[in-house]
This record gives structure tokens, sequence and C-alpha cells, in this order.
């Protein structure tokens, strides 16, 4: 089975090259002679990543479905179901020769973990990327993934066209503004604060998870840099959290979907996002300190909020801000979130790249300037 994850744009996912990756479990059993009959095999946890397209999710012709330009609808159970390849016995051809139940009166035990599970041809497709035999594949946990490449586009190569911009976008730009900072010359004279950056998974289904937002990893981490209560209280009381998550940019064929008033642009810079009912974690001081930070670089700010009659999203900004400390909701506008393909400023990358470094550069300062009645 196949499974959905998150809340995708799922009907940009048909008729696309997809392939597999994720992380592998294998034994040694295979690759190890051992007298012992009582030894247990090593395992190791392995990525893996097929560089090739594998799999498909066709569209139904339109002779079969005239009405697909109307209205496309699909089941995502029965309809949405990648295609691997052709039947069973084309797919295992290679391994013809091998004696089959019938042909072989042995009682050993199959080749392979849980033949019933998985078929003999992805596992047989893994353990060659990963140079194993394929019964020493013991689990493994894979994700579909387009094969086209990222690329500029536009008349001026003013766009990036990309999947899982959101949020790689935004972590590629937060470990830029660490390293250039880190690499400034003045970097060993900083005393007396801390500069980190903290990359969670599972933020599109909540963030629950051990390596999610919600999970203890950012309190652990500030309280072993605060062994005691007090000392804790101090620094949860003089830090600052930047939560950096992609934005809208307005569509030009769905302007009515903005707010008159708050439509961010792709290449125009920062996005604050604002929200009454804490959907967003801005408030007047992070907009102030966001503000102060861009203009250091010269770079722009702009704003979100989100119609009256419409939903609002959310990030990690608010479950984060629960611990006490001061947060404030950014992005980067782009069009066509949560597509197999999104959208984004190329100029943009670098206007991230400095809000990060101005932060890491100039927070201290400005929040000693700062007082709060």
């Amino acid at each position: 089975g196949v499974e959905t994850y998150g809340g995708g744009i799922w009907h940009s996912w048909f008729d696309r090259d997809l392939s597999l990756a994720g992380r592998v479990i294998v034994s040694s059993k295979s690759s190890e002679s051992t007298n012992d009959p009582a030894a247990l095999p090593k395992f190791t946890s392995k990525l893996v990543r097929i560089d090739r397209p594998v799999l498909r999710v066709p569209t139904l012709a339109i002779h079969l479905d005239r009405g697909v330009n109307d209205a496309f609808k699909f089941n995502r159970e029965s309809e949405f179901i990648p295609i691997l390849g052709l039947i069973s016995s084309q797919l295992n051809g290679a391994q013809a020769s091998a004696p089959s139940k019938k042909d072989d009166d042995s009682d050993s035990e199959p080749s392979t973990p849980s033949p019933s599970k998985h078929h003999p041809a992805l596992l047989q497709l893994l353990a060659e990327e990963l140079s194993v035999a394929p019964e020493d594949v013991e689990d493994f946990e894979l994700q579909l993934y387009d094969t086209q490449p990222a690329c500029l586009g536009g008349v001026n190569n003013e766009f990036i066209f990309s999947p899982r911009m959101d949020n790689l976008y935004s972590t590629f730009s937060a470990v830029e503004g660490l390293i250039n900072f880190a690499n400034q010359t003045s970097f060993g004279e900083l005393e007396g604060n801390v500069n980190a950056i903290a990359l969670f998974n599972h933020e599109e289904i909540g963030s629950v998870s051990t390596t999610g937002a919600e999970s203890s990893l950012v309190p652990n981490f500030l309280s072993r840099l605060s062994p005691t209560p007090a000392q804790l209280a101090s620094t949860i009381s003089k830090s600052f959290l930047v939560s950096a998550d992609m934005g809208h940019a307005v569509h030009p064929n769905y302007t009515a979907k903005y707010e008159e008033n708050h439509r961010p642009k792709m290449n125009q810079g920062v996005v604050l996002k604002v929200n009454a009912n804490q959907r967003y974690a801005t408030d007047a001081w992070g907009s102030f300190l966001i503000r102060k930070l861009v203009e250091r670089k010269g770079g722009k700010v702009q704003e979100f909020e989100v119609r009256n009659d419409m939903p609002c999203g959310s990030t990690v900004g608010p479950m984060l801000s629960k611990m006490g400390v001061r947060t404030v909701d950014v992005g980067m506008a782009m069009l066509s979130m949560h597509s197999i393909r999104e959208t984004a400023g190329s100029e943009d990358v670098q206007n991230y790249i400095d809000l990060f470094q101005s932060f890491f550069e100039g927070f201290t300062s400005l929040d000693k300037n700062l007082r709060v009645d």
C-alpha cells in the first residue's frame, strides 16, 4: 500500500516520472560467515535514493473520461496507485531459473523477508542500489519523489521551479546564514550569545513525533545550555525564535483569494506572517525586529494576512512559543505550495540568507536597546 502524506495537491502527481528514496534497514547475514549458529548478524540503517524513474501514476485517457476537464476527481485509495512495472511473470523473468516451491521439495525458507508484504522486484531494486543481497533487506520506509531536477525559469531566470521548496528553501537559507556568520573574522570574539537553527520533520502533519517541533528537542537543548531552573528561565526570557516557513505569493490568476492589502510578491523580500488568532506567532516586537534586521542588509519586508472569509494555515511558531520564547513567523513568497512542482523567486534566496545572517549578527544589540513596558 502507498499512503498520502499531509495536504498535497495530489492531482499534480499524475503523469510524473517518480522514483523512491528513504531509509532501509539491512543485515549482514549473507556476507558474514560464522561457526556460531546463535550469533546475530549486524544491522545497519542506510539511506537510499533510486536515481531514475521507476514509478508512475497515469491518468485515464480522455476518451474514457470525457468530463475530466470539468472536474478532475479521483479516489486516493483505488485510483491513485503508482505502477511499478508489468505483470509478475515479466518482472521476475530474470529469476525464472530459480526453483519454485512446486519444483523444489525442500523446506527451505523464502530468500527474502516478508515475501507477501513486498514484491521481490522491489526488494531486488533496493538491494542492487545498496549493493546487498535481497535477503539482507530487513525493513524500510520509502517515499515517492519526482525525478525532474530543480531548475531556474522565467524570461530572466527570476524563478526557481522545484519540488519540496516548502520548506527546504528556508532550511537551505538558514544553514547558509549561519555558515556566513560563523565565517566572519570577528566570530571568535563574540561572547554570551548562542546562535542555533533547528530543522524539524513532520510539520505538515502536526509535528507530533520524536523529530517534530512538538517534541522535546528545543526544550532539552535549552535545558542543557542552562542546567539550573534559574538559568533556564533567564535563557528563555532573553531568547528569540524566528519561525521560518514559506509564504503565499499573490497568484495573478486568482487575486481574489488574497486580502486586498496583503499580496506578497516573489523576489520582493521577506514576508511577515500575521494572524490575530495566533495561527502565526508574530507580534509588534517581532515585526519590529525583522524590519530592523532586514534594513541592516538593505532588504525589503512584506506582510501577509489571510482573508477573513478563509481559514488560515499555521506553522511551528505558535507551538514553540508556548515555552515562553518570543517568536516571529516569517517566510518567502511562493506559488503552488504543496504541489509536486513549486515556484519561488531566485533572488529571494539571498534575501532570506541575509535575514538569517543579520539575525545572528544583530539580535543581541537590538534587544539591549529595547525597553518593554
